[in-house]
């Protein structure tokens, strides 16, 4: 592969015979080269084989910030996709990357954003969290800036976001709120405190989170007319209440109607996180 266009001494972009681009970085890699030149790929530490759409954004990014926040975005991204146990979305090396450049330019100015969302973020996403709190030391480590904990959270949803098939983040927030307020009506319906550390209620979020992205998505499950709503609505009459409370909101709120299948899962969950011998403490 031949070089298109260099960066800096150590981030050039390549191309070949046939078109394809890939952006790679190496200590060194760009010095006292030119374009069209062949690089010695021994020297290549790490390199992005992406999507055409998105390596142009990538360029575009690229040639507005420094290319140590680039370098210090893929250290994270790297960090969380070994910690998470995942592969992110291509999407994740521009969205990170500008926030992480965009935070570090603006904290010398003295502007923080508040996180609206840290608190459910932190509940919601308990391990996405931990991984960004320790992206904040990694950036304070490389950087000497030390980034406010509100940061921490808006990290956690990049990661969240690059696992739901790169939808943008107005969607993730979006499905974090919606995550929030249907457990807060088990919460207030059953007047307890539902005890977050049970395998139920890690359950009950994993539901919430895939029925939110779901609900966003217009992918409910459909009717079945063998459906066990009729039996599960009568075995489980207090948590059916509960369960017409959350298609009351979502039809309110969203103009969602939550169909039979749906709601009989909503029953089974809710009926499994409330159950008094195992998974609560009164309020």
């Amino acid at each position: 592969m031949k070089i298109r266009k260099i960066f800096n001494n150590n981030v050039i972009l390549l191309t070949d015979d046939n078109g394809h681009e890939m952006i790679v970085m190496g200590k060194g890699i760009g010095y006292n080269k030119h374009n069209s030149d062949v690089i010695d790929f021994s020297q290549v530490e790490k390199k992005f084989v992406v999507e055409k759409a998105t390596s142009d954004k990538l360029m575009g990014l690229i040639g507005e910030i420094p290319t140590e926040h680039l370098e210090l975005s893929n250290e994270i991204i790297e960090y969380a996709e070994q910690q998470l146990a995942l592969k992110f979305s291509d999407n994740i090396y521009i969205t990170l990357t500008d926030h992480i450049s965009f935070a570090l330019r603006r904290f010398p100015e003295g502007i923080i954003v508040k996180n609206a969302l840290l608190w459910e973020i932190k509940k919601f996403y308990a391990a996405e969290y931990e991984v960004a709190f320790k992206a904040l030391h990694i950036i304070e480590q490389k950087t000497g800036v030390k980034l406010p904990e509100d940061e921490a959270g808006s990290i956690a949803l990049h990661f969240v976001n690059a696992q739901q098939r790169g939808q943008d983040m107005k969607q993730t927030y979006q499905m974090t709120k919606i995550v929030n307020d249907l457990a807060n009506i088990v919460k207030y319906h059953f007047g307890i405190k539902l005890d977050e550390n049970s395998i139920n209620y890690s359950r009950f979020l994993t539901h919430l989170r895939y029925f939110a992205y779901r609900i966003l998505h217009d992918e409910l499950i459909p009717e079945d007319r063998d459906s066990l709503y009729d039996h599960v609505k009568d075995k489980y009459p207090e948590s059916y209440a509960c369960a017409k409370k959350i298609r009351n909101y979502l039809e309110i709120n969203y103009e969602k109607i939550t169909t039979n299948e749906e709601m009989v899962y909503f029953m089974l969950h809710i009926h499994r996180v409330t159950n008094r011998e195992h998974d609560l403490t009164e309020e």
